[in-house]
């Protein structure tokens, strides 16, 4: 039996990301982007209400909307109901996304980045029931979420709303089994709901680049294989999975197009060996020296202030391994946006006494304020 998307190529095109001419999107290149993917046969546009602010959606109108035939491909987007004053501002969003990309219906429409703090705004704003609603009416054909949460979060979301019919999860080979992030435990948890998969961050924001991704990990893949890039492989470990409708990249330039469509346009699902391969590179990610946070949450009950810890820690470790200051301090902010910063720490050191791992908790909170805040 299939599933939803089964029959979509398993590359989509993230628009988060498109090539910038200054403030405003280079729509010569974008469009020329978009006419080399379809060419392959690949059909899945994916954009957001806030992506570069609204700038991204109205790229969608005039690089592919206004371009081509809306019956040849799928356009997804998504609601942040969590940066909205209150539920009419919230809704108001979808009808500005249908304005302006211009498409007349999505495809696929997501609750975007539901999570800890974030779930409440689609609740109390009625966004579920409004989606429905939009849904029936022929304006959204496929109804889902994309979620940074744990698997047990997901489990309890997906369990309160059978109604979604997808998800849109950060899978790829660097997180798969972090106890952070925990991407293997998340598609799992998906898998037992039967829920199809829409993969976002394959590449872990590029951090799996052949330009960013540690030399001994790189080196591992290019012995491997010389002639395939290192994106490639992290593309093609989540296109790999079951019950994936497509693996988004958020490509940029042209060349970064024509490497994904090398790989993908005759897409083949890792062998054993190349899974073998995928897991070396990700041993030695592994073994970067990194802060032993396991993500208990024990230090967050009694703190006072509610700094956001084990985020930060998280933060920390990922900048340890990929050195990228910039996408660090991205993830830091979203780490800190419901939560106190680690410059906030009073230093009452409750933490240090709950920290199963001994952790020198006040130091760490202090590297990082100084690295992130600065």
């Amino acid at each position: 039996m299939g599933f939803l998307g089964e029959e979509i190529k398993k590359l989509g095109f993230g628009l988060m990301r498109l090539p910038m001419l200054g403030q405003e999107v280079d729509l010569e290149q974008t469009g020329q982007m978009v006419d080399l993917f379809l060419a392959g046969g690949f059909t899945y546009f994916d954009t957001a209400y806030g992506y570069l602010d609204g700038k991204s959606e109205a790229a969608v109108r005039s690089a592919l909307v206004d371009r081509h035939p809306r019956e040849k491909f799928q356009l997804a987007t998504k609601l942040p109901a969590w940066t909205a004053a209150g539920g009419e501002e919230a809704k108001k969003m979808f009808w500005t996304s249908l304005a302006r990309t211009g498409a007349g219906y999505f495809d696929f429409y997501l609750l975007h980045n539901l999570g800890v703090y974030r779930t409440r705004f689609f609740d109390d704003f009625g966004i579920w029931e409004f989606l429905e609603e939009r849904k029936r009416e022929g304006l959204i054909r496929h109804l889902g979420f994309s979620v940074h949460a744990t698997a047990a979060y997901l489990d309890g979301v997906l369990a309160k709303h059978p109604e979604m019919e997808f998800v849109q999860l950060q899978i790829n080979y660097a997180d798969w089994e972090s106890g952070i992030i925990q991407a293997r435990d998340c598609y799992e948890v998906a898998r037992r709901h039967g829920k199809p998969i829409v993969v976002m961050e394959p590449v872990k924001g590029g951090s799996l680049s052949q330009s960013k991704l540690p030399g001994k990990a790189l080196a591992v893949l290019s012995e491997a294989n010389p002639e395939l890039s290192a994106a490639s492989w992290a593309i093609r470990f989540a296109a790999s999975l079951e019950g994936v409708i497509t693996v988004l990249s958020g490509m940029s330039t042209l060349e970064q197009m024509k490497d994904n469509l090398s790989c993908m346009s005759r897409f083949r699902p890792l062998s054993g060996e190349e899974r073998s391969v995928v897991e070396r590179a990700r041993a030695e990610l592994a073994k970067v020296p990194q802060i032993p946070c396991t993500d208990c949450k024990y230090c967050e009950k009694g703190c006072p202030k509610n700094v956001a810890i084990p985020g930060a820690f998280a933060i920390m470790n990922d900048y340890f391994i990929y050195r990228d200051l910039e996408k660090a301090k991205h993830g830091y902010f979203w780490e800190t946006y419901s939560k106190a910063k680690a410059s906030e720490c009073v230093k009452c050191g409750r933490c240090e006494a709950v920290c199963p791992q001994g952790i020198g908790i006040i130091e760490e909170l202090g590297k990082a304020a100084r690295l992130l805040e600065g």
